[in-house]
């Protein structure tokens, strides 16, 4: 939750997870205390942790704090006009890329999508893998850098197993409901990005256009094979034509190396 005139947002963790989420709050903390330990490359948002923060209860919508009742009851307490938050984590508020998307021209579209898969890319190469890559668990700042800022699923790349969808035994399998072969824990099958992520087709033309190869699992191995070899990759936070080389070429005359 946030405030419209307040640049940054509350998160606390829920009590109450879906029942597809093999999670709990202990598993939530030990992944925001692993981003603590990573290096974040600038795709992934800062976090700044507390505990037993008081806010004004006149400023929290009754919507909210019935929200809170039902999802987080045991992370907060009321005591007199304070409302108790017995935990949380603060992040820089961003606009939710898939929220971006939606109102974004043909032109911030695919800088927006192009952007997107960069942020996966060199999360990758510096060993962690968003786990969750849905559009809404990242954001664009006023700059419009993507960052990622769902920590729930993240992992270490070289924890995972990338691996291609094996063949089905027989035609009428692939119509079945039911996957005909087997995935452990940490199994990803690049193919399936396609599903969840490229359903509106002027997104899916961008990414194809410029991320194709991060629905295959060579990219995912490629990245791991590196990182196990001890390759340590250059990240810039700046596009090429704003970084200093550019802004000031050497002098006419000048001795070159």
């Amino acid at each position: 939750f946030t405030l419209p005139s307040f640049p940054y947002v509350f998160k606390i963790i829920k009590d109450v997870f879906g029942a597809s989420k093999n999670m709990d709050r202990a598993t939530v903390k030990r992944k925001y205390l692993m981003v603590k330990h990573v290096d974040r490359v600038g795709r992934m948002a800062d976090t700044l942790e507390f505990s037993y923060a008081a806010l004004p209860l006149a400023r929290f919508h009754p919507e909210l704090l019935q929200e809170l009742r039902t999802l987080a009851p045991s992370s907060f307490e009321i005591d007199g006009d304070k409302v108790i938050i017995k935990h949380l984590y603060i992040e820089r508020r961003m606009i939710p890329l898939n929220l971006h998307l939606e109102k974004a021209s043909e032109p911030e579209l695919e800088e927006a999508v192009k952007e997107y898969g960069n942020a996966i890319r060199e999360l990758a190469i510096a060993n962690i893998f968003p786990g969750d890559m849905l559009w809404k668990n990242f954001g664009v700042t006023r700059y419009g850098r993507v960052v990622f800022y769902d920590y729930d699923e993240i992992e270490y790349m070289t924890d995972m197993n990338f691996r291609k969808i094996p063949p089905a035994p027989y035609e009428e399998m692939e119509m079945s409901g039911e996957p005909w072969y087997s995935a452990g824990p940490m199994d990803v099958f690049p193919e399936e990005f396609a599903t969840f992520l490229l359903g509106v087709p002027r997104v899916r033309k961008a990414f194809l256009k410029h991320h194709r190869d991060l629905l295959a699992p060579k990219f995912w191995q490629e990245a791991q094979r590196r990182i196990r070899e001890g390759y340590v990759e250059d990240f810039f936070p700046y596009p090429v034509e704003l970084r200093f080389c550019k802004l000031f070429p050497p002098a006419a005359g000048a001795a070159s190396s």
